[in-house]
C-alpha cells in the first residue's frame, strides 16, 4: 500500500472496468486499484493485476479498518508499524489526560529517530545489537549525557511496548548497545553545568523583567509554591481562592494533593492575569467551543501547553535578555529554588505537602495532614529570602 500521484500518461487512459460486480476496489487515475477506508484513500496493485491487488487488500484490510498500520506481507511487525502503533497508544493517553503534550512530543521525536535510523521497512524482530548501537550513536551525536539518557529510556519504552502488547513474540535484544550513560558520567555532566539554582537577586530580576503578566504570575507560582511548567499551564480556575490567599491543586504529574498559601504578591499577579482574560476567553471559546477552565491562556486564546508559545520558551526569552541562561537552567529551576530554600525550615512534610511530592515513609502512613500554619511558615521563609529588605512586601 503506497500513496500515489497521477502519472502523465495515465491521465488520458480510460479506466478499466471492475473484473466483477462484487470487486471491492475501484480503478484510480494513478494506475492502481484503490479503496477509501476511514476517510483516507489506500492503493493496491496495478490495473493490469486486479487479483493481485485484491490479495493485497485482503491482507491489509483488517488493520486498515482498525486504524492500524498494516504489517509486512510476511506478518512481521515493521519498525514503521511499531512507531505508528506506539504513537497511537500515546495519543490516546494524552487525550485521556494521562500523558502531557510535551511528553507526547518527546515520544514523537524519539519514534521518528528510530524509524529514520533503523529503516521503516525492517522488521522489529530482525533487529540486533548492531542496529541499536547505530541508534545510540545517532542519539549521542545530538545529545548531552542527561538528554542521551532520557532519549535512550524513551527508545526502550517503544520496544518494550511491542512485547508487552504481544506485537512481537519475544523481547528485543539490545545487547550492550542501548545502555544509558553511567551514573558517574551523569554526575560529571551535572557538575560541569553547575547547580540548577538562581540566587535571590536573579529571581527578583526575572520577576521584574517578565514581559507579560501571565509569565510574571507563573514565576511567582514557581517561587511561592514550587510550580513547574505543567503545573502552571494546567492550573484550573477552581483551584484558586484569592480572597483567602490559598491554592488547592493536585499535582498533574502524580495526582498527589497539594495545598499552598499564596503571597500577597502572587495574589496580585494572578488577579492581573484574570483581569485580562475576557478577550482571550472569547478567542478560546471560538476555537474550542467553550470557555477555558484554566487560569492561563496565550494571547491567541490557546492553552500554554498546547501552543508553541510554551512556558519554557517564554521564560527562555527573559533568561536571554538578562544573560542568565546556561545549561540546566529553565523555568523548572524555580521549583528547585523553592525546595532548596524551603528545606532550611527543616519542616520536610510541609515542604512535600506544598510541592506535591510523594512520601513513602511510615510516618506518612499515620500523618493525616499538615497544619496550615506550618505551610504558611514555609512559604513565608522563602518570601523573606526573596525579599530580605521587604521590597516585594
Amino acid at each position: 500500500m503506497t500513496q500515489s500521484t497521477v502519472p502523465a500518461d495515465r491521465s488520458k487512459q480510460p479506466k478499466p472496468a471492475k473484473p466483477r460486480p462484487d470487486f471491492p476496489l475501484y480503478p484510480h487515475l494513478s494506475g492502481k486499484w484503490a479503496k477509501t477506508i476511514r476517510g483516507r484513500t489506500h492503493y493496491f496493485g496495478t490495473w493490469d493485476d486486479p487479483e493481485g491487488a485484491l490479495r493485497e487488500y485482503l491482507d491489509q484490510k483488517d488493520d486498515l479498518y482498525a486504524g492500524r498500520v498494516p504489517r509486512s506481507r510476511t506478518g512481521a511487525l515493521t519498525v514503521a508499524g511499531l512507531g505508528n502503533e506506539f504513537l497511537r497508544h500515546c495519543r490516546a493517553k494524552m487525550e485521556a489526560g494521562d500523558l502531557s503534550p510535551r511528553t507526547y512530543r518527546d515520544y514523537v521525536s524519539t519514534t521518528d529517530r528510530i524509524v529514520r535510523v533503523l529503516g521503516k521497512g525492517g522488521t522489529v524482530e530482525g533487529l540486533g545489537p548492531a542496529d541499536f548501537a547505530r541508534l545510540r550513536a545517532d542519539i549521542a551525536s545530538t545529545r548531552g549525557p542527561v538528554s542521551l539518557s532520557n532519549e535512550i529510556t524513551r527508545a526502550r519504552v517503544v520496544f518494550h511496548f511491542a512485547f508487552k502488547n504481544l506485537l512481537i513474540a519475544a523481547p528485543v535484544q539490545y545487547g550492550m548497545a542501548l545502555q544509558r550513560p553511567s551514573k558517574k558520567t551523569l554526575r560529571q555532566a551535572k557538575a560541569k553545568n553547575g547547580k540548577r539554582m538562581f540566587d535571590a537577586e536573579e529571581c527578583r530580576q526575572l520577576i521584574d523583567h517578565a514581559h507579560t503578566p501571565e509569565l510574571k504570575a507563573m514565576m511567582m507560582l514557581g517561587l511561592n509554591c514550587g510550580f513547574g511548567n505543567s503545573d502552571c499551564s494546567k492550573l484550573p480556575l477552581d483551584a484558586l481562592d484569592l480572597d483567602a490567599g490559598w491554592l488547592d491543586y493536585p499535582r498533574p504529574k502524580t495526582g498527589i494533593p497539594r495545598r499552598c498559601p499564596l503571597w500577597p504578591e502572587t495574589v496580585a499577579a494572578l488577579r492581573e492575569v484574570l483581569g485580562r482574560r475576557e478577550r482571550r476567553d472569547r478567542l478560546h471559546a471560538a476555537k474550542a467551543g467553550g470557555p477555558s477552565p484554566t487560569v492561563f491562556l496565550t494571547k491567541f486564546g490557546t492553552l500554554y501547553e498546547n501552543d508553541q508559545t510554551t512556558v519554557t520558551n517564554e521564560f527562555a526569552k527573559v533568561l536571554d535578555r538578562l544573560g542568565l541562561r546556561r545549561p540546566g537552567r529553565g523555568f523548572y529551576t524555580l521549583r528547585h529554588v523553592f525546595r532548596t530554600v524551603a528545606d532550611s525550615t527543616r519542616d520536610f512534610p510541609a515542604c512535600r505537602a506544598i510541592m506535591g511530592h510523594c512520601d513513602d515513609s511510615m510516618d506518612a502512613v499515620y500523618r493525616e495532614g499538615v497544619d496550615d500554619a506550618r505551610l504558611v511558615a514555609v512559604v513565608e521563609h522563602v518570601r523573606a529570602w526573596l525579599w530580605p529588605e521587604g521590597m516585594g512586601q
